[in-house]
């Protein structure tokens, strides 16, 4: 007997979701050192020096199971966010809380709607909990909210929405996005996705959190992976209303967020210099990119995040493996629609120095590829 008999249907179909190569792949693969990584939008500086410090006192700690509520940070982030503590609901990354959501809201054969070019979890998430997916057709690379809102229908139980949205960095504005959620049936929750949230300061952009008042069906997730800089220990949230809350915890285990991860966040949120010292440096090397990939002819998506999405043709996937061999990690993103694009996460001066030049050598002579 096959066991893919036994799979569930949602599950059958899936395939799994490709990370970012990491660099010891990349290193055995080509026996070479010295690689950067900008592959998976992490903050190039770092965690701030505060989270390393709280870490390492934590470590005696380890035998010790982490508090399953996860009350000192929860306390700490609703004071912050001007939300109480019942409100938010924590997870292993913001990917787990999309899961746990997934999970409380998707039953067989329910409807759930997602833009083309969105984040690839939502699709996961949703095919996995047996959800009938709509995907509707992007606007200038983002969200086109007329036909999100079009493609509604009675059996309509989700509606991702990433602003700013992965990977193309686009973002939508205060205004469209109150609209769309004032005219969105109350049977239907969006979930509003702000991972890079914290990199659109200064730009008309809403804040999901303060919106959360006026729309009892919204739920709000953010991420500690990006600007804070502890992709590594996984910490993510979903703000929403206590009922809504309260469900979402019916699902969520007990110890999803680890006592080290927990800590770090407490860290993270105090040090909120490093969190504006990142954004400010993002800004500077965004602009400095964008520049860079128009002196050498390409056309680049225009980003509200900290990466870029850059348009370079149909040798995409021969100019990605050729970076590959200069040391330089990127992200292709033919799986999300875009064959003839490369996402490339902002580094830091000096990495982004090499990120240019390889880009510029591998646009000349790109090796040819060997993946499909």
């Amino acid at each position: 007997m096959s066991i893919q008999k036994l799979v569930t249907s949602g599950v059958r179909s899936l395939q799994p979701y490709q990370p970012g190569k990491p660099v010891e792949e990349l290193e055995r693969e080509l026996g070479i050192s010295g690689i950067i990584k900008l592959a998976s939008n992490e903050n190039p500086r770092g965690a701030s020096p505060c989270v390393t410090e709280a870490v390492a006192h934590a470590l005696r700690d380890l035998a010790r199971y982490p508090d399953g509520s996860g009350y000192s940070l929860k306390s700490k982030l609703g004071s912050r966010l001007g939300v109480r503590p019942e409100h938010i609901t924590l997870g292993n990354g913001s990917n787990d809380v999309l899961e746990i959501i997934a999970r409380c809201f998707i039953s067989s054969g329910d409807g759930v709607v997602i833009s083309e070019h969105a984040f690839a979890v939502y699709y996961l998430a949703s095919r996995a909990a047996g959800a009938n997916i709509v995907f509707t057709p992007a606007d200038r690379y983002g969200h086109d909210l007329s036909e999100m809102r079009k493609a509604i229908s009675a059996s309509t139980r989700l509606i991702f929405i990433a602003n700013p949205n992965n990977p193309t960095g686009t973002h939508l504005k205060h205004r469209e996005l109150h609209a769309f959620l004032k005219d969105l049936p109350e049977e239907v929750i969006a979930v509003l996705d702000e991972a890079y949230v914290e990199y659109t300061d200064g730009m008309d952009h809403p804040d999901g959190i303060a919106l959360l008042n006026e729309f009892p069906n919204l739920i709000v997730t953010r991420t500690f992976s990006k600007a804070y800089g502890i992709a590594a220990l996984r910490v993510g949230y979903a703000a929403a209303s206590e009922e809504i809350t309260e469900i979402l915890n019916r699902v969520r285990q007990p110890f999803n967020v680890n006592s080290l991860a927990l800590i770090a966040a407490e860290a993270a949120l105090e040090d909120q210099h490093f969190v504006a010292d990142s954004v400010r440096e993002n800004k500077e090397q965004l602009t400095r990119l964008a520049d860079a990939c128009a002196e050498l002819g390409l056309q680049t998506i225009p980003s509200a995040a900290n990466f870029i999405c850059v348009e370079v043709g149909p040798a995409a996937a021969a100019i990605y493996e050729a970076m590959l061999r200069l040391g330089v990690i990127v992200r292709p993103v033919a799986n999300y629609g875009l064959p003839n694009h490369l996402r490339i996460t902002v580094g830091t001066p000096q990495e982004n120095d090499r990120l240019i030049d390889a880009l510029r050598t591998a646009i000349d002579e790109p090796a040819p590829s060997h993946r499909e």
